[in-house]
């Protein structure tokens, strides 16, 4: 299946989905703010939510809670327990601060630890105001460019560009440094026939990027949202189709 086929499938999916979710909203008992009271969130007052469920992927602050459908946790602070990753396979439940500007968003304001006897055990209350500097909102995500037609010797379609969107696969390469062995990763880029074209080499993720890309696991292939750095020589190019170097900050369907 090419992109544009990807596409489409992709929408169709999603409306569906969306005549889906409107059907089973609608008989809810609806929170504050018209917020649904879907399971694992219940809007218990303005702006204000409370979730519960296992923790089953955790990204830096970023938590997944698959029974808290349709948001994202994100803690900013440390935590009694540890980091955030001693939280996988573990009961949690908590609240967090909705905003219209960041709809996928559940800042945590409180976490509480199921414990092995039953009980809850407070394990993190916000202080201060979160930073969120690698969130991407979808007004956001809409500014990025498609590269379209690339090739190792037409730099141009990527130079004096700074925010990229590219549609392809993510690999992953180990190489040894002498006794230190160091992970890899390039974004294989496939054009409208899933035909290679060339490859970006990814020097950092955001740890929102890679939040997203682990929540992407079932799919081969993805959108790539970059920023874009220096450009691989030309006789490199040409010897191995790498273009250029980027940072990923995001990943996504569509």
């Amino acid at each position: 299946m090419g992109i544009k086929e990807n596409g489409q499938a992709i929408t169709v999916f999603i409306l569906v989905a969306m005549l889906l979710a409107s059907g089973v909203t609608c008989c809810k008992k609806k929170g504050a703010e018209g917020l649904p009271a879907e399971e694992g969130t219940r809007a218990i007052e303005e702006g204000l939510i409370e979730f519960d469920g296992m923790v089953k992927m955790v990204q830096g602050k970023y938590i997944y809670i698959p029974k808290a459908r349709g948001f994202d946790v994100v803690v900013y602070g440390e935590l009694e327990s540890g980091d955030t990753a001693s939280l996988i396979d573990k009961e949690i439940r908590g609240k967090g601060q909705f905003s219209p500007e960041r709809p996928s968003l559940l800042v945590a304001k409180t976490i509480d630890l199921k414990q092995p006897d039953g009980t809850w055990k407070n394990i993190f209350t916000a202080t201060g105001e979160p930073l969120l500097d690698d969130y991407l909102d979808l007004k956001a995500r809409e500014e990025f460019e498609v590269l379209k037609n690339l090739s190792y010797d037409k730099a141009e379609g990527w130079e004096g560009k700074e925010r990229v969107k590219v549609f392809g696969k993510l690999e992953k390469k180990v190489i040894k440094e002498g006794e230190v062995e160091k992970e890899t990763y390039s974004i294989v880029v496939l054009d409208e026939k899933n035909k290679q074209v060339g490859k970006i080499l990814i020097d950092n993720f955001t740890d929102f990027g890679l939040y997203y890309i682990k929540k992407l696991r079932l799919f081969d292939t993805f959108w790539f949202y970059l920023k874009v750095k220096e450009t691989v020589d030309i006789k490199e190019r040409r010897k191995t189709r790498e273009l250029f170097h980027a940072d990923c900050l995001f990943a996504g369907l569509f």
